[in-house]
């Protein structure tokens, strides 16, 4: 069987054209349902991300089927503008591809935690599908291991190397709990619904959206179970606001020191974390000077993630050199399947020519031989019956000279390595 992993990412294909790629999940399910009918293909599985479109499969030939031509003709698509941006990884390479990608080592953001979520979605759709049918099953959970391991065992997902990931994490550090925290952004563009997330997934107790056009601040806060407002309820909202986080496309301020003071006061002085994200800025420099108030701009934010992605770097270094470990591990336990296969024959061999040899005797003590004298004939013929085919091919590999060969035998046949 031959493991081949397929594929564009970021690094080598447009979005234009990793959009026109990707996979819908009932698209998946169609998709998986055609590589399953596809000659040579024993075991499939399908990754589609924003920034990835990949295919692991178990193959019955080398090379095997052209799976250049099917991604091709299943997204509508040219063999030649595919061809120039797929790779093919095959093999220990295949494998050590789908531990990098797992680990976060291979995505747009040096370990982001997301891919290996989506990773497990693809194997339990392909799993669902029938397409994992043992082999590529337990190849997964190779990958699984390694990830897993890669998380915990490294800092390559500590540092937040992310604007707004760094806006949360920064917020950690000024409030204990984010739960019992209210948070205002101001906005509602990519940054913001990117901000909008990781706080709903830090569980923070209120989310309030606030843009200049209400609808797009409705559609985004109902994405995160929060409320959208419109600009002029800004100083009422920011009473409330334990967190602000603001990045809109306005050329002049619109949050300055008069209304933060007021909303200051209504909050008898309660700390604020504000992070103004926009360039040009949204909350005047002089906010900062207030004294419950701690005001971040985007260019501290950079500094940080400068910092955290030199740390995810010698992370990743690390994340390396367990995944090297790992490809070790399964190249000796392949060799070391290959062995299994040539005992198990051995021994079904072995046992038949014992079972005949034992059928003799007992046929021979049915007809009254001597009980000792049978067995002793038995003995004698099973031991020469054993021995004849190896000594056979020991004397033609010493009169051909090879001897290393007899060597690698007499450790085999008589657990002796002199």
């Amino acid at each position: 069987m031959n493991l081949v992993a397929v594929g564009v990412n970021h690094t080598t294909a447009d979005v234009e054209l990793r959009e026109r790629l990707a996979f819908s999940a009932q698209q998946a399910e169609a998709a998986l349902a055609s590589l399953r009918d596809m000659p040579g293909v024993r075991e499939a599985a399908l990754l589609s991300t924003c920034n990835r479109t990949e295919l692991y499969c178990l193959t019955e030939d080398d090379p095997g089927p052209d799976f250049t031509a099917w991604l091709a003709g299943s997204r509508h698509l040219p063999v030649e503008r595919l061809a120039a941006v797929l790779y093919q990884y095959r093999g220990e390479q295949a494998l050590e591809h789908m531990m990098r990608v797992a680990g976060g080592l291979d995505s747009l953001v040096l370990g982001e935690p997301q891919i290996l979520g989506q990773m497990r979605e693809a194997y339990a759709r392909a799993h669902e599908a029938g397409l994992l049918n043992g082999e590529l099953s337990r190849l997964f959970q190779e990958v699984f291991s390694v990830a897993k391991r890669i998380r915990t065992e490294t800092g390559i997902g500590a540092n937040p190397v992310s604007v707004a990931y760094a806006a949360v994490s920064f917020a950690r550090h000024i409030f204990a709990d984010l739960k019992k925290s209210r948070a205002l952004l101001i906005g509602a563009g990519e940054m913001v619904e990117l901000v909008a997330r990781h706080l709903h997934e830090q569980q923070v107790q209120e989310i309030t959206i606030a843009n200049r056009t209400q609808q797009r601040a409705d559609a985004l806060a109902t994405s995160v179970g929060g409320r959208g407002i419109s600009l002029e309820e800004l100083p009422v909202a920011l009473e409330r606001a334990d967190i602000l986080i603001s990045c809109t496309a306005a050329p002049l301020p619109i949050m300055g020191k008069g209304m933060v003071e007021r909303a200051l006061k209504k909050r008898r002085h309660r700390p604020m974390f504000m992070v103004d994200i926009a360039v040009p800025r949204d909350i005047e420099p002089e906010v900062g000077e207030l004294d419950d108030v701690y005001l971040y701009t985007v260019d501290h934010l950079q500094e940080a993630i400068q910092e955290n992605v030199r740390a995810r770097q010698e992370a990743a270094r690390e994340a390396s050199d367990l995944i090297r470990d790992a490809i070790v591990r399964h190249r000796r336990q392949r060799r070391e399947q290959d062995a299994v296969s040539v005992l198990r024959d051995y021994r079904e061999q072995r046992t038949a020519l014992a079972e005949s040899e034992l059928q003799k005797a007992l046929q021979q003590l049915h007809n009254g031989g001597d009980p000792e004298e049978v067995l002793r004939r038995f003995q004698h013929s099973l031991v020469n019956k054993w021995l004849h085919a190896p000594s056979v091919t020991l004397r033609k590999m010493a009169a051909e000279g090879r001897a290393e060969a007899l060597l690698v035998a007499r450790e085999l046949l008589l657990d002796d390595d002199q």
